[in-house]
């Protein structure tokens, strides 16, 4: 009999399903698969996990070289043995094992998938693997940053049982008392429900606290849940409840009192009553999404999370209510004044935006109660940046700039700009270009360029993911604003590696470039 390294290797070779028909229920028992955990996890007994037909990929994933790996990937492609989905899901699948939602740059990155496979679509055939490669790249790094194959946070669970009541309050308060075993119980305890119901059951403590990572890896993790698979959504939700508990073991660490959001928002439903019937449906118009959003701009945290409160209470729609949250953030991007420079990466108009945009596409499988703490949850966080004392991006000054009258001058100047930085003209250029009427998707692809090639303080994909959503479900009376901003961000980003060093592209990207046998 061949000689596996693993029980991984043994079960991707054989299928767990040919192996308990095979070897028998006794067996199978005691190597793990004899549950409905044969492909999920827990940290309790220290056997690996299993992905059945992606083992070996997600090994792969975590043994090579970043460099090394690029190339096996490249030529696998080019053999049509994998292909960008199956990539993606390794990929996934192989960070949430080493890092399982506890390591910055793994979470940052896990967040970034769906995006990258999107971003691909978008790109002629030649260069469609560039945005999978750049972050499956990153992914590799930081895996061997922290020990390669040899170091797993997440491993095989044991069976558990149902636990009884309210499991998602249950699993926040576990996660409050930061008991990272009785967290995972609770929650594996439901692994066999619907998936919907699975991830409602996060959502309150997902709205515990008020953390852009908290909303955003949510968000991604149950996108990832189509691309690896239902067998493996236990694996993608587990992360976060792993990163709540994480996040506040390090908050009391450091002596943080807990989020104001924990008392605000039981307060607010209550006084507003949104716990009784369904939310509403009524759309005020464009007038009405335009001055809420400026007042929750310009309002304290506590105020915005109000504004959120009372518009549902009078029956404006969930989604009317997250596009002026939407445009509160966007407004983060373009009023931040020069004497800050970055734009691009963890700046509070590009959090905010990931932020509101993760809990827009939260609300359509929450609760009514969820949808209800979620927006009200993207209020607050808005609130809490500080509202910047500028004119919007373009001034006046820079559109004095903006001298081109055609659609492929303007897109020339913004390119110009975007690589000298100037986020200024960068901005007036793509206005101008949108106030004539032109199309939006050539700036779309310029954007996208500089979206695949810079590390944007590992922001870059999702940032631009978020416009492109934003845009297309934003009124057309505000969602051009969404694309200048992106023209700024761009131009903040281009050249600075995520420690703002200049002179650097994202990591891989030349590279891959080289191995795709396409222009830098």
């Amino acid at each position: 009999m061949k000689n596996y390294r693993n029980r991984r290797e043994f079960l991707g070779h054989v299928g767990s399903g040919m192996l308990i028909a095979g070897a028998g229920a006794s067996v199978a028992a005691e190597i793990g698969c004899n549950s409905a955990f044969a492909f999920a996890d827990s940290a309790e007994n220290g056997e690996e996990l299993s992905f059945g037909h992606l083992d070996q990929l997600v090994d792969l994933m975590q043994q090579e070289h970043p460099d090394q790996l690029q190339q096996t990937l490249v030529s696998k492609l080019d053999k049509g043995q994998v292909d960008l989905k199956s990539l993606v899901a390794a990929a996934a699948l192989a960070n949430a094992e080493t890092f399982g939602g506890q390591d910055y740059v793994g979470y940052h990155t896990e967040m970034a998938l769906v995006p990258s496979l999107e971003m691909s679509a978008e790109l002629p055939e030649a260069r469609r693997a560039l945005p999978v490669l750049k972050v499956i790249y990153r992914n590799a790094e930081q895996i061997q940053n922290v020990g390669g194959a040899q170091h797993k946070t997440l491993h095989h669970h044991a069976p558990a049982q149902v636990a009884k009541g309210d499991v998602g309050q249950q699993i926040r308060q576990a996660v409050r008392g930061r008991n990272m075993r009785e967290a995972e119980t609770l929650f594996a305890s439901i692994d066999q429900v619907p998936i919907g119901d699975k991830f409602n059951a996060i959502l309150p403590t997902i709205e515990d606290d008020i953390n852009v990572h908290r909303f955003v890896l949510a968000h991604r993790a149950l996108e990832l849940v189509d691309i690896v698979g239902m067998a493996h959504a236990h694996t993608m939700l587990r992360q976060c409840v792993r990163h709540c508990v994480d996040v506040e073991q390090a908050a009391h660490k450091k002596g943080r009192r807990p989020s104001a959001i924990r008392t605000l928002l039981p307060k607010l439903i209550d006084q507003y009553k949104l716990t009784a019937g369904p939310l509403g449906t009524r759309d005020p118009g464009d007038k009405w999404v335009e001055e809420t959003a400026d007042a929750i701009y310009q309002s304290s945290e506590f105020e915005a999370a109000e504004i959120a409160a009372a518009a549902l209470s009078e029956g404006i729609s969930p989604k009317v209510v997250a596009e002026s949250i939407s445009l509160a953030a966007n407004s983060l991007v373009l009023r931040q004044g020069a004497d800050k420079w970055r734009t691009h990466g963890d700046s509070a108009g590009v959090h905010a935006s990931d932020a509101s945009n993760a809990w827009r596409n939260i609300l359509p499988v929450a609760s009514p109660l969820n949808a209800v703490g979620g927006l009200i949850c993207s209020a607050f966080h808005i609130g809490r940046y500080e509202s910047f004392d500028h004119d919007p991006y373009p001034t006046e000054s820079h559109r004095l700039k903006a001298k081109p009258q055609d659609a492929k001058g303007l897109l020339g100047l913004a390119e110009e700009c975007i690589r000298g930085n100037d986020q200024g003209v960068a901005a007036a250029a793509i206005q101008v270009y949108g106030e004539r009427g032109y199309d939006v998707r050539p700036v779309l692809d310029l954007m996208l360029k500089y979206a695949v090639s810079e590390d944007g303080r590992l922001h870059a994909e999702k940032y631009y993911r978020t416009v492109c959503e934003e845009y297309q479900s934003m009124r057309p009376r505000f969602r051009w604003r969404q694309i200048v901003g992106l023209a700024r961000v761009t131009a903040s980003a281009y050249g600075y590696d995520r420690f703002d060093n200049k002179g650097h592209r994202a990591g891989g990207y030349e590279a891959a470039c080289r191995l795709l046998n396409v222009s830098v």
